[in-house]
Formats: C-alpha cells, sequence, structure tokens
C-alpha cells in the first residue's frame, strides 16, 4: 500500500535587502551556509516602488557566492526592457508584479523562453483573479503580505486568507507559492497553514548575525 504524500517543505528564502549591503557578498554565502533555500533578491526602481536597491550589475557579482536559486523579485515597471539583463546575470527565478507591464503573459514567455522559471507577484490590493488566465505560464505565485518598497514592515493579516484563495488556484498545477512580508516565527505558521511553501524573510533572518539559528526558528514554527 502507497502511503499518502506528506506536505509540502516548506523552503526558507532570506532576503538580502535586510543584509548588510557592504558585505553582500558574505551575508549571501552565510545565509547559504547557514541553511537557505534560495536566496531572495530585492530589485526596487524608485518608480513602481517609493525605494532604489540594485541592478542586474550586483545581481552578477554575487553569483559566485552562492549555487542556492537566485530568487529575483523585480518591483519595476517597465520590467520588460530589464528581464533578459537580470537572466543574464545570473538569476534563476524571476518574478514580476502583475502590474509592472501592458502584457503579463508576453513577459512570462520571455522570461520562460530565457530558461529562467517566471514568477508573478500581487500586491496587498491586487486581486487574485489576476492570475487566472497565465496560471500555465508561471512557477511562483508572490503574495506580498506588505505593500513593497521597503524592509521591515509588519505583516497584514487580511492576506492569510488570500494565501489561501491563491493556493486554492493554483491547485495541484507544480507552481510554488511564496509569501514575503513581515514573515517572522510568529507569523509564518499561519502563512503555512495556508498554503505558503517558500517564505520570504529579511529582518527574521538577518536581524541578528546567527542566520543558522534564525532560519531553523523560522522552520520549526511551521513543523
Amino acid at each position: 500500500m502507497t502511503a499518502a504524500p506528506g506536505p509540502v517543505p516548506v523552503k526558507i528564502a532570506p532576503s538580502i535587502l535586510s543584509a548588510d549591503f557592504a558585505r553582500l557578498g558574505e551575508a549571501v554565502a552565510a545565509v547559504d551556509a547557514a541553511g537557505a533555500d534560495y536566496i531572495h533578491i530585492d530589485v526596487m526602481d524608485g518608480h513602481f516602488v517609493p525605494n532604489l536597491t540594485i541592478g542586474p550589475g550586483v545581481v552578477k557579482a554575487l553569483r559566485p557566492w552562492s549555487a542556492k536559486p537566485f530568487d529575483v523579485h523585480l518591483m519595476m515597471a517597465p520590467v520588460d526592457p530589464y528581464v533578459q539583463a537580470f537572466a543574464e546575470a545570473g538569476s534563476d527565478i524571476i518574478t514580476v508584479h502583475a502590474e509592472a507591464g501592458p502584457h503579463l503573459d508576453r513577459t512570462l514567455q520571455h522570461i520562460r523562453g530565457l530558461g529562467k522559471r517566471a514568477g508573478v507577484a500581487l500586491n496587498p490590493a491586487t486581486p487574485v483573479s489576476a492570475l487566472a488566465h497565465v496560471l500555465d505560464r508561471i512557477d511562483l505565485v508572490l503574495v506580498m503580505t506588505v505593500n513593497p518598497g521597503f524592509g521591515g514592515q509588519s505583516f497584514i493579516p487580511a492576506m492569510t486568507a488570500k494565501i489561501a484563495e491563491a493556493a486554492a488556484l493554483i491547485g495541484d498545477r507544480p507552481v510554488e507559492l511564496e509569501v514575503d512580508g513581515g514573515i517572522t516565527p510568529e507569523t509564518a505558521g499561519a502563512v503555512a497553514a495556508a498554503g505558503a511553501n517558500v517564505l520570504v524573510a529579511g529582518s527574521a533572518v538577518f536581524g541578528t548575525e546567527y542566520y543558522e539559528r534564525n532560519i531553523r526558528a523560522l522552520r520549526n514554527s511551521v513543523g
């Protein structure tokens, strides 16, 4: 008799937005060694979101510091002119916002055509229905549990129901469901129970230099 499949293991994706920018390469190597599953890289353009962070040159510079998948979240508009540069810089997953260009389906096809996994991010006010007609083009859905643009914000409780809605829409498709914003050992359990299987955490990992302990605390909180 074949046993029923168990729950999907939760992946931890430390966000380097909360790392020491003067020592980014060392920070990436350190969280890799501490047990990170993905390295989450937040790219902000100062236009789509009210902050300015890094470009493809920094992603390329960080690539030798870890063999873990680079989970690159492009908070940019228009995003299409930059997709290829981030792909060539070493991104493994490229996530764009539903509103970041006029033709989401075309953008996702472009990302996949470059040999990368494609993701769609949903801001807190963006409905899950924005995914309905592109589900077969995506590998990851990112539900923002804060408004994008800054690290260290508090989790928006209403997003737990949205995560469950996204999980129901995904169904049994091979699409990961990621959450980003205010994820701590106190909030991780609820989002995982709602269906999230990739947890982005910035301050909860980089808030102290005990990275292995911090990542383990996040895993244990959903265990």
